[in-house]
């Protein structure tokens, strides 16, 4: 009895515990929430003007609030430069897609094997969950926020389906999944730092349905009306828009706020910390679930990228931000210039009072063919002299316009394809080209450097999670495609190096091809271009799949790279059929780049080596 009397009261001390800690967790959230509330007024502001919502601003209260017109008449139109600019910039930038490729540390079989096979399981994630889509995400998010983040997870509800379990419900292998996050759902616990390794904890907090909750967890929860915009940026499709007085704000209805607290490793947790919490209730905690660092050790899931960094400051900034005074000023401009051709055109009437139906000139006008009926013996009504546009208006205008590019960092030849410098030359437009790509070299390098970690914690995850053997279709150094099967133990995502090279167009791979064939680079040493390296020209152009352009050197090749890996493990004799001189060839190469550290193995090259001279009658 007294035992039973002890566990109850450990049980509601372990309650009150985890009530206490969800309970601190919120405290923390709404803590760093409104630590950072003028920098998520700043961002929802961008979101505005991009949007074309530009006669709005940040109230002394911290709100976005609508600006009035000073008076009825007042035009108000928007004339958007920041959308297209933004758009270029996008387009520019989409071109920063690193193709993550593992170099090998040695020339050895092992290293090249493991390169290679890291390499291709980037490619295939990269193909399965459309890791360009999500660049583009997060890469959208950045250029209009200034920050943008990845989170790369472990789900164990993907993959291919290896059984069921006690309740009939399907067990997957698992696989990454990459996630695009907007910087309204990051809140780290210093806005000073200026990395993820200057943060000792990180917020990661968004509101889900209720519903989801009580699917994953299997926790009730209580859902609510959620109309901060920082947590609900989505809620309006189409972009957000602030409402105006009497419009209905978006909301979302029936939604929890989910609360994911990750801290580093530190003397009490070694392991990290993991803490999840939504309205209240605790519902997980645990050490950091990943093996994700660069040597093995538990670090956050998340990635950052920026547009423009800022010194000493964990977000970064963006050229919207540079560009909204610009787009006030310019407005202002547009807006009375139209006016005042406003009265021009139509003009400004000056009567005596009581002279005419005032009601009625103001509300038809003096289109042509009125009869304008006035009184006897007053004068007659006439246009006020309004005088000629004046030239400040246009000299305002082309000031404000050079600004833009100078702020933007996107010249007329990029953003509309003028060419206000009447440059002629070839050489000349394409030094212009060159100078606005450079001025987005920092947005570019961050792109690269987050696409990169990506890869390496996708490797390290793989590594972590996929203990079973795994299929895995590769393609070989000469396009053929074989089945891979593979399993932790092959995957080494410490001893390899990351290169990036950006996807070019097929023009411009075709171009630098017809270069070095014209340079003589693609010859042997006697200045001939072999029958290898024709065929890998011929593939490079697309012309790969004609047969009557190819000889059978390509088949000789893939089968003496199958022979090398069969040497591997047994003997394997020539064949009459072969080509020997390239068997040989290839062989070799296979000696050369660690074959002969495995002195069986060499054995083996060096008696296959021997029946193709014997075969060929050397």
């Amino acid at each position: 009895m007294q035992k039973q009397e002890e566990k109850i009261q450990a049980e509601k001390r372990e309650a009150a515990r985890r009530k206490a800690l969800a309970e601190e967790i919120g405290q923390d959230f709404a803590r760093r929430q409104q630590m950072r509330r003028h920098l998520e007024r700043g961002w929802e502001l961008n979101m505005n003007f991009v949007s074309g919502n530009q006669y709005c601003d940040v109230s002394p209260s911290g709100e976005i609030e609508e600006e009035d017109a000073a008076f009825y008449w007042q035009s108000r139109k928007v004339f958007n430069h920041i959308a297209p600019t933004i758009d270029t910039r996008m387009a520019r930038l989409a071109k920063v897609r690193p193709a993550l490729t593992v170099r090998a540390f040695s020339d050895s079989q092992a290293d090249m094997k493991t390169a290679r096979l890291c390499s291709n399981i980037l490619k295939s994630v990269k193909n399965r969950i459309d890791l360009d889509a999500v660049i583009t995400a997060a890469t959208l998010w950045s250029e209009t926020c200034g920050t943008a983040f990845y989170k790369v997870v472990w789900n164990h509800d993907d993959g291919n389906v290896i059984g069921t379990d006690e309740t009939g419900h399907s067990v997957r292998e698992g696989d990454v999944n990459v996630i695009a996050l907007s910087p309204f759902e990051i809140y780290p616990d210093t806005l000073t730092a200026e990395s993820f390794a200057d943060v000792k904890s990180v917020i990661h907090a968004k509101a889900v349905p209720a519903a989801e909750i009580r699917e994953k967890f299997g926790v009730e929860t209580a859902g609510r009306r959620i109309t901060d915009f920082s947590l609900a940026p989505y809620a309006s499709a189409g972009g957000w828009k602030r409402p105006s007085d009497g419009e209905e704000r978006p909301v979302l209805e029936d939604h929890v706020v989910l609360i994911e607290r990750y801290s580093r490793p530190d003397g009490e947790h070694p392991d990290g910390r993991l803490e999840i919490a939504a309205g209240d209730v605790l519902l997980y905690e645990g050490p950091l679930p990943y093996l994700n660092g660069d040597r093995g050790e538990r670090v956050f899931p998340f990635l950052r990228q920026v547009c423009i960094p800022l010194a000493g400051s964990f977000f970064g900034t963006c050229v919207v931000d540079r560009m909204i005074p610009l787009q006030r000023a310019y407005n202002a401009v547009r807006n009375r210039k139209h006016e005042f051709l406003n009265r021009l055109s139509m003009g400004v009437i000056a009567v005596e009072d009581g002279s005419v139906d005032a009601d009625e000139l103001a509300e038809e006008g003096l289109y042509p063919g009125k009869v304008l009926v006035y009184r006897q013996g007053s004068p007659k009504p006439e246009f006020l002299d309004c005088g000629a546009l004046p030239a400040e208006f246009a000299e305002e205008e082309e000031r404000i316009s050079g600004e833009f590019i100078l702020v933007s960092g996107m010249s007329e030849i990029s953003r509309n394809s003028a060419n206000p410098t009447h440059v002629t030359s070839a050489t000349g437009l394409q030094l212009l080209i060159d100078q606005d790509t450079n001025r987005m070299t920092m947005s570019a390098e961050s792109i690269e450097r987050a696409v990169k970690e990506v890869g390496k914690q996708i490797l390290h995850l793989y590594k972590q999670f996929a203990s079973a053997k795994r299929v895995l279709r590769m393609t070989g150094t000469d396009g053929n495609t074989e089945l891979f099967y593979f399993g932790a133990s092959d995957i080494s995502a410490d001893d390899v190096s990351f290169e990036t090279e950006y996807d070019r167009s097929p023009a411009e791979k075709r171009e630098e091809i017809v270069s070095l064939l014209t340079l003589g680079l693609l010859k042997d040493e006697e200045g001939n271009l072999s029958a290898e390296m024709r065929n890998k020209v011929l593939d490079a152009l697309g012309f790969g799949t004609l047969e009557s352009a190819r000889d059978i050197s390509h088949l000789h090749l893939r089968k003496a790279e199958r022979e090398n890996v069969e040497l591997a493990q047994r003997e394997v004799e020539a064949d009459a059929y072969d080509d020997h001189a390239l068997h040989i060839a290839e062989h070799t190469r296979a000696l050369l780049s660690g074959g002969e550290e495995d002195k069986a193995a060499k054995g083996r090259i060096m008696r296959h080596l021997e029946s193709h001279r014997r075969l060929k009658g050397e």
